[in-house]
């Protein structure tokens, strides 16, 4: 029988039971090829309830440094009888299932084309151990014990890691490193180590770290200059405001008196939440809020109070599966039309696409300035695979020198100075922007009120209609300002030039479109990419939709909702765009993207290839 053999370029999965303390066992394991200098990326893959249900930990080993989902399992470590079935035929051919064989195999799920590796766990911890509990965690470090010896893991720095979890409790340290030396002899001695795929040593990690999104996003908040955080526990978007309570307390705490520079409060809800981050954002703070789809729901006649009242407001999504309660502990990328357009109305709201921890911490900061700058919400839009997976990045930068974008604010002394009214609303500088007070900036001069029905230019009520649509108008100047204070997207064009494939992806999609794209050039295949980065739309994404014959658009969702945000803003017939989706819960792969591009190219699925701009056709 032919097996998988490869150094430094695989997929192990773990299939365990949630509650049974295995994530910390994995965690170990993922990190120790980290310390090897090798390239990883971990996907957790967990349920919403608290013990018992079926969790799988996928972890991708890549030299060349492709970070993203690739598809396939080159070796399953089962350790749960319940989705065991499911977990062989998840297997490559020539691939390895671990299991524990304290109880013999049905036979009836074994295959004939994969490699069983066999390991009488739960014979071992009864024979090392009285104590149930004991029995159980230590399970889980015996099999990474066995996979040291498996996959030619340095044990030294298996034991490092013990020793760094474990440290001033030398009791915990001796137990830990006794059951990885269980696993470790067992493997060795049963079976010819190593394995076909298996690990050596690189320095291809360099000075990058393993950090969260969500984590990443909180220190942003702290370098963008945040004080306020109001929020409702939600996943899996809760520990960003953990972060952030965290580091405020290094960060937040004048030196002087000892007292709290920062306020954070849990509302009961997500609408007063998001109220009371407009509030302090009136009053001149700034401030935030963190939730996932179900709070966008809930905020967005707030939303709505912000954007039509220009009252800076950041919010970080963080996305789960939809609708309703869908999956709570599944990530997709399903928020993109309810944030854009968050509210009754005509609604349009900035937009924010980060794909690593690096554009995570440096987007939560520059979504300050721009909220400032425009006078309106901006919305984050993470997914939980960027959220709560550690994932390789260059450290984050923080520059002393930062200074913050307030925007146009009149202070007492330009107010002072002016002898024209007033104009909360007023368009002085032909950019739709107007000027703004901070609250008791002047005794008599700068005061105007605050409400979300219709007013003219200097903020007094008024339903006259051609005061309204002149503000509407206005907004829309606003708009168009914004195109270009947005982040850039990222073009890369194919090194052969000459591409009429295109592919426009966003968010987490982008690791592993750029490793379809490379697979794609090895058979000749070029093909240009464009990763939105923020909305409204930069000119240069119409541009690249006209600049190629056939255009795909990559969409963690069902209904393509970025496919539908570009139609509708771009001028972009449908038949232009044609969607390559994924909406199972679990990141999107490189062989799925590949796959479906390859299959539309060669004619496999009958698609439109022709391109015509809807406004051609009008003519």
């Amino acid at each position: 029988m032919k097996r998988i053999e490869a150094v430094n370029d695989f997929v192990i999965k773990f299939a365990n039971v949630n509650g049974t303390g295995s994530a910390s066992a994995n965690n170990m394991f993922a990190k120790s090829l980290f310390r090897m200098g090798l390239p990883i990326s971990p996907k957790n893959i967990f349920p919403s309830n608290i013990q018992g249900l079926p969790t799988w930990y996928e972890v991708r080993v890549n030299e060349k440094g492709y970070l993203g989902r690739r598809g396939g399992v080159d070796m399953m470590v089962c350790m749960n009888p319940q989705s065991m079935a499911k977990d062989i035929q998840e297997v490559e051919a020539g691939g390895y299932f671990f299991y524990d064989s304290s109880k013999p195999l049905d036979l009836r799920m074994m295959r004939s084309d994969i490699h069983f590796i066999g390991v009488p766990l739960k014979d071992l911890c009864q024979r090392e151990y009285s104590d149930a509990r004991q029995q159980q965690l230590f399970r889980n470090i015996i099999y990474v014990g066995a996979l040291s010896a498996l996959l030619d893991i340095e044990f030294d720095v298996l034991t490092g890691l013990v020793s760094d979890q474990f440290r001033g409790k030398e009791k915990l340290i001796t137990s830990n490193v006794r059951a990885l030396e269980i696993g470790y002899h067992y493997a060795a001695e049963h079976y010819q180590c190593p394995l076909g795929i298996r690990v050596e040593r690189r320095d291809a990690v360099g000075d990058q770290i393993l950090i969260d999104g969500n984590t990443a996003a909180s220190l942003g908040a702290i370098y963008g200059g945040a004080t306020v955080a109001a929020w409702y526990p939600i996943t899996p978007s809760t520990s960003v405001v953990d972060g952030f309570d965290k580091y405020c307390k290094r960060l937040r705490i004048d030196p002087g008196s000892g007292s709290k520079n920062y306020a954070i409060v849990q509302a009961e809800d997500e609408l007063a939440a998001i109220g009371m981050v407009i509030g302090a954002s009136w009053n001149g703070a700034r401030a935030f809020t963190a939730t996932s789809g179900p709070g966008i729901s809930l905020m967005s006649e707030f939303l709505g109070l912000a954007y039509f009242a220009e009252i800076p407001t950041v919010l970080i999504d963080v996305q789960r599966a939809g609708p309703s309660t869908g999956m709570p502990t599944r990530t997709q990328q399903s928020d993109v039309l309810a944030c854009a357009y968050a509210s009754h109305g005509d609604t349009k709201h900035v937009l924010l696409f980060p794909a690593t921890p690096r554009e995570c911490f440096e987007m939560t900061a520059e979504a300050f300035d721009l909220a400032e700058t425009l006078q309106t919400p901006v919305i984050m839009l993470t997914d939980l695979d960027l959220g709560m997976n550690d994932t390789m990045s260059p450290p984050l930068v923080w520059d002393d020198k930062r200074e913050y974008q307030r925007g146009k604010v009149f202070n007492e002394e330009q107010l002072e100075a002016m002898s024209e009214r007033f104009g909360r609303y007023l368009d002085v500088d032909g950019d739709g922007i107007p000027y703004r007070t901070y609250p008791g900036t002047h005794p008599t001069k700068g005061a105007f009120f605050t409400r979300g029905t219709s007013r003219d230019e200097y903020a007094v009520y008024t339903e006259d209609g051609e005061a309204y649509e002149k503000n509407m108008q206005r907004l829309l100047k606003k708009w168009d300002t914004a195109k270009n204070l947005v982040p850039m997207p990222e073009i890369i064009e194919a090194k052969k030039g000459g591409a009429n494939v295109g592919v426009i992806h966003f968010g987490t999609s982008r690791d592993a479109t750029l490793e379809a794209v490379d697979a794609l050039a090895t058979e000749g295949i070029v093909v240009d990419t464009l990763r939105i980065r923020g909305f409204p739309f930069h000119k240069s994404v119409d541009a690249f939709i006209e600049q190629h014959d056939t255009v795909f658009v990559i969409d963690q969702n069902r209904d393509a909702q970025m496919r539908t945000l570009l139609v509708n803003e771009c001028l972009v017939s449908p038949r232009d765009l044609i969607s390559i989706l994924n909406y199972n819960g679990t990141p999107i792969s490189a062989r799925k993207i590949h796959d479906e591009i390859i299959a539309v190219l060669r004619g496999d699925n009958v698609r439109p290839l022709h391109k015509k701009k809807m406004a051609k056709e009008s003519v």
